[in-house]
């Protein structure tokens, strides 16, 4: 569920179909059809964000992904491999965007930086 209830809640006045698709078809049907696990969709997803370098909504898809079987080092590689396609600074930003994702799971060490 890549937009949290309040976030949804404050812009169904403004876009109320659109809240309305993402509940009743993106994730009831779209995520659930079983060509692909949700693992898998979380994955292309997250590269499609990146590549858009739609970080706002980057933050919500990394924490599904990690939810649905994506473990920090794939998402890394996986904004490592984009830097090629998307372009380095849609993989910095994407990093930027990690970051306190990775740091609030204790997935990195907060006081450390990475190579």
């Amino acid at each position: 569920m890549p937009l949290k209830k309040s976030t949804r809640e404050q812009i169904r006045p403004v876009v109320p179909k659109l809240i309305a698709l993402i509940e009743e078809v993106v994730y009831p049907d779209i995520w659930e059809r079983p060509e692909l696990a949700k693992r898998d969709r979380s994955l292309v997803t997250i590269a499609a964000l990146i590549c858009l370098r739609q970080t706002e909504q980057l933050r919500l898809h990394l924490e599904l992904g990690l939810a649905n079987g994506l473990t920090a080092d794939e998402i890394s590689e996986l904004i490592t491999h984009t830097a090629i396609y998307a372009g380095f600074p849609a993989a910095n930003s994407a990093a930027v965007a990690a970051l306190p994702v990775f740091k609030e799971l204790g997935l990195i060490d907060s006081d450390s930086s990475t190579s």
